[in-house]
């Protein structure tokens, strides 16, 4: 599987429109690649909380139908980073699109932990509940998640354990952390013995400066590619033997235990 993840530049100078359609431009120069990859909230910016409202859309809205036409032109899988969805209850969620070659919607994940605390996102969008896999024919599985869930291994079990082979990680990571960033996609990588793309922005959203440095890292922890700060494209072959002979060498993951006791506190 060849994956191009697409490090898009979000300025706030720049109108959603335009950017759809630069994003659709990139998407399209990717035909050689199986998957390609945007980040999280790349129509507005991520932390761009005033834009929320005004941009909210469905997951067959106006960003998708841009990127169906992309990913057909293109004939690629295509995870289209994530849009502010608004619900039919009106709630706004951190939604994640993935479209098959046709251009058809394969797969909608709902950011689980939204990033804030107590404000920002934290309050003005409502949590995901359910962990998204994506079987890709021929290929590797994709397990979903969003920026701030990286920080949480849990979500990241639950998808291996429901076939994940590649965890997909889009995000809008900002700058001041981009240490934390590199750290927790090898964490990732190497505790589950999955690849992982992680796919961030360049650029400022809303005044707060990006980390951009998406990354690629095998199922032994190794980096296979890193961008730098700025727009670009990292494109990168995977294997899908290399999960499974992974695993298979270092079975790490079948001397889990569960179901463990309660802590005990002593005196």
């Amino acid at each position: 599987m060849r994956a191009s993840l697409i490090q898009i530049a979000v300025d706030q100078d720049e109108s959603v429109d335009s950017r759809r359609r630069r994003a659709a431009a990139l998407v399209r120069e990717q035909r050689d690649a199986d998957l390609v990859v945007l980040p999280e909230l790349w129509p507005v910016g991520a932390f761009a909380y005033q834009e929320f409202e005004a941009h909210a859309e469905t997951p067959t809205g106006p960003t998708y139908r841009v990127m169906a036409d992309a990913a057909r032109d293109a004939g690629v899988w295509l995870h289209a980073g994530s849009v502010v969805e608004r619900a039919e209850d009106g709630t706004l969620y951190n939604t994640s699109l993935v479209l098959a070659p046709t251009g058809e919607l394969a797969a909608v994940y709902r950011k689980i932990h939204r990033f804030g605390f107590d404000k920002g996102e934290a309050v003005m969008m409502g949590a995901g509940t359910e962990p998204v896999t994506v079987p890709v024919p021929g290929s590797l599985t994709l397990g979903l998640g969003t920026c701030y869930d990286l920080r949480f291994p849990e979500l990241f079990r639950a998808l291996v354990d429901a076939g994940a082979e590649t965890l997909v990680v889009p995000a809008g990571w900002p700058a001041r952390r981009r240490g934390h960033w590199t750290l927790l996609a090898r964490a990732r990588a190497v505790e589950n013995q999955a690849y992982v793309l992680a796919c961030g922005t360049a650029g400022t959203h809303a005044g707060v400066e990006q980390a951009g440095h998406s990354i690629v890292v095998d199922p032994w922890g190794e980096v296979l590619a890193e961008a730098g700060p700025g727009e670009e494209v990292l494109t990168v072959d995977l294997d899908p033997g290399v999960v499974a002979k992974t695993r298979e060498d270092f079975p790490a993951l079948k001397d889990r235990r569960l179901g463990l006791a309660e802590p005990v506190t002593r005196d």
